[in-house]
């Protein structure tokens, strides 16, 4: 059946068709539904077959126990073998579909204006209610004195060429220099 573009469908065949869609999804799911019961009694039957344990002496029903216990292994290595790829492919479904929204571009920056902000109004920002009033910044600085200054270069005036010290105190000569100053050669 080919549609036109120019032909329309009335209002009243528009709800027939979308009520006979309707009632065909819902038997589709009914059935769905019986089939996946069939085939969860099927499963359950061929995995767990019925017990019998009248009769049964104690070393029996130990036996009994060890391989239901062994079978219940089975299945609980079987259910965290699903689980684990369960949850490996929601990862990548969720990261295919992290792609798909980057790769749609329906992120978009928006343009960032320059703002001028005062460090008063940045403090009271971060800060809330604890700022206080405006704020110094050099309040916070350390004051040099011209004094502390003067004797700084006296001491490195004092010191000298570190070179020349060094290459009088270099060799034999030097050592012993060194060893008489010390007070070791009386």
């Amino acid at each position: 059946m080919i549609f036109h573009p120019k032909c329309k469908i009335s209002a009243s065949r528009k709800l027939s068709l979308k009520i006979l869609l309707l009632q065909r999804a819902m038997e589709d799911l009914e059935q769905e539904k019986v089939n996946r019961d069939e085939e969860k009694v099927r499963y359950l039957g061929e995995k767990l077959p019925s017990l019998q344990m009248s009769g049964f002496a104690m070393e029996e029903l130990q036996k009994l126990c060890k391989q239901l216990h062994a079978q219940i292994d089975v299945v609980d290595e079987e259910r965290y073998d699903f689980e684990a790829k369960v949850n490996k492919n929601n990862k990548e479904i969720h990261e295919l579909k992290l792609k798909v929204q980057d790769l749609g571009g329906k992120f978009k920056k928006p343009a960032l204006r320059k703002v001028r902000v005062s460090a008063d109004e940045m403090m009271r920002a971060l800060l809330g209610s604890k700022h206080k009033g405006s704020m110094d910044l050099r309040a916070n600085l350390k004051s040099v004195k011209k004094e502390d200054i003067k004797q700084e270069k006296v001491l490195t005036s004092e010191v000298g060429d570190w070179r020349k010290n060094v290459e009088a105190m270099s060799g034999m000569e030097g050592r012993k220099k060194m060893f008489d100053a010390a007070g070791g050669g009386q």
